[in-house]
């Protein structure tokens, strides 16, 4: 099995736990691939490759969900399967703790793993030609102005179905239930479910409530800001993009999607449980 490992230099631990995971791979018979930057800071220049998306048999990463997140966009086209080693605070797609390292490779050299298909989200914006993205978590819009509450108004196949002031609003995947959407007050979805989650961000309305649509259905969103006031969309938190006036976002299923390895098919609510609830 060739493994093309993925790590984020920049979180403590990183480069000893990348240490540990390359010795273990390499000692069970795996190849070992790691991009070229990562192969020069660790001294692993005979690691090093520049396409280890379309050589690797699965993407292992070290880091948090962003680094995931990070892998997971940048793989895309390739359609790798993906399998997280956890250094962060939460970490609800990494199915690998840094305690298990040894017990989790193990598995996955042995093949005794599933796949969880994630599905992910187009974005476009009308009135910027050539604005296209894909997520996995989430597209959120918002005001750059906190002070003041911002006209969004939300629809779904040419249907208004909401219009409020508030900061901003958030179209999750059941996969980002548990991020930005949750903590703007969104549901948490089973990650199996095929939906969209909006969520309002600090609606100033007490009759604002997310929805969850079909994930066939076409949303777009707008926003009518004050003339001194900037909109702005991203896609995962990342990619920030300003939006011309009048502008509206559409977000719908991408035909893509991610791949998770996973060891157990309760893997997405042992984390809720463990890592929401702080047991």
């Amino acid at each position: 099995m060739t493994i093309f490992l993925i790590p984020n230099l920049n979180k403590a631990r990183a480069a000893q736990v990348t240490d540990h995971a390359v010795r273990f791979l390499l000692d069970a018979g795996a190849q070992v691939l790691l991009p070229e930057a990562a192969a020069e800071l660790l001294e692993l220049p005979h690691l090093a490759v520049r396409d280890g998306y379309s050589r690797g048999d699965v993407v292992l990463t070290v880091g948090g969900d962003g680094t995931i997140l990070h892998a997971a966009r940048a793989g895309l086209k390739w359609h790798k399967p993906i399998l997280g080693i956890n250094l962060g605070r939460t970490g609800f797609l990494a199915t690998c703790e840094v305690d298990q390292l040894e017990e989790k490779l193990d598995l996955l050299l042995k093949r005794q793993y599933r796949l969880d298909d994630r599905m992910l989200l187009d974005a476009s914006i009308q009135g910027l030609d050539g604005w296209k993205r894909t997520a996995m978590n989430d597209i959120s819009m918002y005001s750059s102005d906190r002070q003041k509450a911002a006209p969004f108004d939300i629809y779904c196949d040419g249907l208004k179905v909401n219009h409020f002031r508030g900061d901003g609003v958030v179209v999750a995947t059941p996969t980002g239930s548990t991020a930005y959407s949750l903590s703007a007050g969104g549901p948490i979805l089973d990650a199996r479910i095929s939906g969209l989650i909006v969520t309002p961000v600090c609606a100033h309305s007490i009759h604002c409530p997310p929805i969850v649509f079909s994930a066939d259905r076409r949303l777009v969103l707008q926003a009518q800001p004050d003339k001194n006031e900037e909109v702005y969309v991203s896609c995962d938190g990342a990619e920030e993009q300003q939006l011309p006036a009048g502008a509206t976002v559409v977000i719908t299923k991408s035909d893509l999607s991610v791949q998770l390895v996973e060891f157990q098919p309760g893997d997405q609510f042992r984390a809720i449980d463990e890592k929401l609830r702080g047991r």
